[in-house]
């Protein structure tokens, strides 16, 4: 008893100093208070002096610059197949959140936001003098309104560059509070509350990857921020203080009790009826069982479309957009049946695990426009080599050669020149010496008749017959000329181990590239089909529709105009010279396999040993092209089953014609061309 007497006595004595004690914290907060809001007026001191110093500039980054946005990239149709960003935030502005979350977000953070200026001088009083007593610090003690949040949020991840800014945007100290202070009277003063609160929430974190409020909504509940009820916007409220704390997997109990006290403040400020509240908090959690952001990149892109995102990202990317920053909205030409089609065929022609590639990429030859459908291929487009998928450009990048398909440019810059017609014999020797290129030799693969006209010729592809047209036309650059005009145009500027372009590492003497061993974009050929069924007119393979940026302004990069590579009266030759391939040549087996009976130009080609082969086609709806390839070096490719060996039977009327068909069959037959889009 006596102890307890004597802890009395001791509580006694102490109450006037703990009253001291609070009465000098409230005194010094006062003037904290009145240093933040007018520091001229008080003598704030060399410190809050210091940290003004920067506001004037601040202010204008505050507002002007908008922060970090993920870009999302569409088929043509408008659905998405892919997000690209390093934050995965989706800014919706103030008509893309719902009533409750705004009324969530201000009940539990900043109840008389729409009453202050900016500064909750009753709230910032309580949080200095707490600082003051307990050395405790700001955060968490109700002195920052929505305003001064955003204004933390907005320096630390937009006009943050390096670490030490970053630290200065999230320092617990009286100079960054200061600066929070008059930066918020400033954004008062431009902004109005609603805008405010809208960027406030398109900025904020919510855990698990989400940055802002449409992202936390899709994380968490896959739906999105205009359809958030009332206990879905109370629990996301909640998290905006400790997103780890609340997490509502790691921590459900805490999440629960974070939402209630949300619920409550709600009610508190009139937002909810009581009854309202109740039913909220008799609401399970509903969170998804797995709330990762929606994947990133394009290896996170819809089956099927990774390939094709890749290259609508390289490119844009080299039009100076930043995808992963810019919240750019990116229609692309990718058509889903097409790509579906491709996919499908591909896959059904090769294993995805085998150790072989079969690639496709198709385009529509419109009238002054070239959209690209498809770029797909057997294997899976990521960075998991264990898995099968593969990050190399498939599709579109020069990887392997496309073989004899190259004879089409000899016989262009043939027709070009008056040299022949369709209709023209050409000689077939067995074997072919070339007058050219000195000691160059060609022998053809199998038996051929002593003669064929140039039709038949591009039909069953003897060596020796091409070789001698390259000496009839006196020099190769002419036919590297007409290939760059028809559209082997990536192919012929891809540097070799020299750094030279394969257009300049091509000499004058070089028959063999009539041949066509060097490596080959899918993509370029297939709009050389495109270039020859469309009357020799040229037109970049499009990709993209159109780019809209976060304003809904259109930003589309510029691309190049259409031109005419050959005359259309050369162009009709070359399309009856490229018309019997699927009829009496090395693609007629595969046609009749496929019961194919539509009118089209093709062309077969094979490398040496049967590394790689490649099939060219195209209709007046579609142009394509596919090759096949060991994705393990030159290694020689076998059919039965593919896969690659020693001595290879890969050619370019078996997998690749097959593949081609597989695709080409159906999208026909579906009527599943856009010729009304344009």
């Amino acid at each position: 008893m006596r102890g307890a007497h004597r802890d009395e006595d001791d509580d006694s004595r102490d109450r006037p100093l703990v009253a001291l004690r609070a009465a000098t914290a409230f005194a010094a907060a006062g003037l904290l208070l009145a240093g933040l809001l007018a520091p001229a007026a008080v003598g704030a001191g060399t410190l809050l002096a210091r940290a003004s110093a920067n506001v004037s500039s601040t202010t204008a980054g505050l507002l002007d610059r908008e922060p970090d946005a993920a870009s999302v990239i569409t088929d043509v149709f408008g659905a998405p197949m892919a997000t690209v960003y390093d934050r995965y935030r989706l800014p919706v502005g103030p008509t893309g959140v719902a009533d409750t979350m705004k009324a969530a977000i201000v009940a539990i953070e900043d109840r008389r936001f729409y009453d202050h200026d900016g500064i909750d001088a009753q709230g910032l009083t309580r949080a200095a003098a707490t600082n003051a007593v307990t050395g405790t610090p700001f955060e968490g003690q109700g002195g920052s309104t929505i305003t001064m949040q955003f204004v933390k949020n907005q320096r630390l991840y937009t006009l943050a560059d390096t670490d030490e800014e970053r630290r200065t945007a999230t320092a617990d100290t009286v100079a960054r509070k200061f600066t929070e202070v008059r930066l918020a009277r400033r954004v008062e003063d431009q902004l109005g509350k609603d805008e405010i609160l809208a960027r406030y929430l398109d900025l904020v974190y919510f855990g698990r990857g989400a940055y802002g409020v449409e992202a936390a909504a899709r994380t968490w509940f896959r739906t999105g921020a205009d359809a958030l009820t009332v206990p879905q916007a109370a629990l996301l409220a909640g998290l905006v203080r400790a997103p780890s704390a609340y997490d509502p997997l790691d921590h459900p109990a805490a999440a629960r009790a974070r939402r209630d006290q949300v619920l409550d403040a709600m009610t508190e400020v009139g937002s909810l009826t009581r009854t309202q509240a109740a039913a909220a908090r008799a609401a399970p959690l509903g969170v998804v069982s797995e709330p990762i952001p929606t994947p990133n990149g394009c290896a996170g892109a819809r089956p099927g479309t990774g390939f094709f995102c890749r290259e609508v990202v390289e490119r844009l990317t080299a039009a100076g957009l930043d995808l992963a920053t810019g919240g750019y909205t990116v229609r692309t030409t990718l058509d889903p049946g097409a790509t579906a089609a491709a996919r499908d065929a591909t896959r059904a022609a090769v294993d995805p695990e085998a150790d072989v590639a079969d690639v496709t990429a198709v385009v529509a030859p419109r009238p002054g426009r070239r959209p690209v459908l498809a770029l797909a291929a057997n294997r899976t487009y990521g960075p998991d080599a264990d898995a099968g998928q593969t990050v190399l450009p498939l599709t579109t990048a020069p990887l392997r050669g496309a073989g004899s398909i190259y004879k089409i440019f000899t016989a262009a810059a043939a027709l070009e020149r008056g040299l022949v017609s369709p209709g023209t014999t050409l000689d077939v020797p067995e074997e072919y010496r070339s007058e050219l290129a000195e000691g160059y030799t060609v022998e053809n693969l199998g038996s051929y008749p002593d003669e064929l006209t140039l039709r038949q010729a591009l039909a069953t592809s003897p060596n020796t017959t091409f070789v001698a047209l390259v000496d009839r036309i006196g020099s190769v650059p002419p036919i590297v000329d007409v290939a760059r005009r028809l559209g082997l145009r990536t192919t012929l500027a891809a540097p070799g181990p020299d750094g030279r372009p394969l257009a300049e590492r091509v000499g004058a003497e070089q028959a063999s590239f009539t041949l066509g061993p060097d490596p080959t974009s899918p993509l370029d050929l297939a709009n050389v089909a495109a270039t020859i069924s469309s009357g020799g007119r040229w037109c970049p393979p499009t990709l993209v529709e159109a780019v809209t940026d976060r304003d809904a302004r259109e930003v589309t990069p510029a691309i190049a105009p259409c031109e005419q590579a050959v005359d259309p009266a050369v162009a009709r030759e070359l399309r009856t010279a490229l018309s019997e391939d699927v009829e009496d040549g090395t693609a007629s087996r595969a046609a009749d396999d496929a019961g194919w009976d539509r009118t089209m130009i093709a062309k077969t080609g094979t490398t040496q040993r049967s590394a790689s082969a490649a099939f060219l086609g195209a209709t007046d709806r579609y142009a394509g092209a596919v090759m096949t390839f060991s994705t393990d070096g030159a290694e020689p490719v076998c059919t039965s089953p593919v896969s690659t060996c020693s001595e290879g039977d890969l050619t370019g009327g078996s997998v690749p014609a097959d593949t081609w068909f597989d695709l080409m069959g159906p999208l026909h037959r579906s009527g599943a061309d856009r010729d009304d889009e344009g």
